[in-house]
This record gives structure tokens, C-alpha cells and sequence, in this order.
């Protein structure tokens, strides 16, 4: 079996880190300049089933939660990180490509915005 890796990327890039005041995290940043990244690694076969893809998908937002910064008391820093994690999670579908994970994505998007 082949084992398939994608990356979690913060798109809020280390403007998102210092807003949250997350210096520990910005230590983490790759030297090259590259925003923090997470692989997350998944057999292909997990995609075969609904149960397989929201196992899939609930690993890719505990990547995000990882990636970007953690939330504090300030509403405009934690919408900055809600943004990074949700940004990270649909890049991470697209790349993926996958109808079912797309599927288990938009239902938990719609979940979480109404």
C-alpha cells in the first residue's frame, strides 16, 4: 500500500503567529521562510469509506490545531487563528482531492458556520 503525506500549511504565515503572540511558535518556522507545516500521513484506502474520510478529516483539524497558533482572550487573534485552522484544513482537502473528504469538509464547514 502506498502512503500518501500532505501538508498542513499556516496560510496567516508568521504575521498570524506574532498576532496571536505566539513566540515559541515562530521559533518552530522552517529557516528557508516557509510557513509551519504538519505532514499528515493517511493510506489511501481511508478514502474507500465515509468512516475512513472523517477518520481523515478529524486527524487533519487536530494538524491545524497544532500548526497554527493557539486562540487567547482577544476576539480579533482568536478569529485569526479560527481563519488559520480553517484555511489550513480546506487547503489540505484540496490537495487531497478527494470527494468524500470534500464532502465530510463541507458538512462539518456548514456546522461550524451556522
Amino acid at each position: 500500500m502506498t502512503k500518501l503525506a500532505t501538508k498542513i500549511l499556516l496560510l496567516g504565515g508568521l504575521a498570524g503567529l506574532a498576532a496571536a503572540g505566539a513566540a515559541g511558535a515562530a521559533a518552530a518556522s522552517p529557516v528557508s521562510g516557509d510557513a509551519p507545516a504538519l505532514v499528515v500521513r493517511f493510506n489511501a484506502d481511508m478514502l474507500a469509506t465515509d468512516s475512513g474520510a472523517r477518520a481523515l478529516y478529524r486527524r487533519l483539524a487536530q494538524a491545524a490545531e497544532r500548526v497554527c497558533p493557539q486562540p487567547s482572550e482577544s476576539r480579533l487573534v482568536r478569529a485569526v487563528v479560527v481563519n488559520c485552522r480553517e484555511q489550513a484544513i480546506a487547503g489540505a482537502v484540496n490537495k487531497i482531492h478527494n470527494q468524500r473528504l470534500a464532502a465530510v469538509h463541507a458538512a462539518a464547514s456548514s456546522k461550524s458556520s451556522g
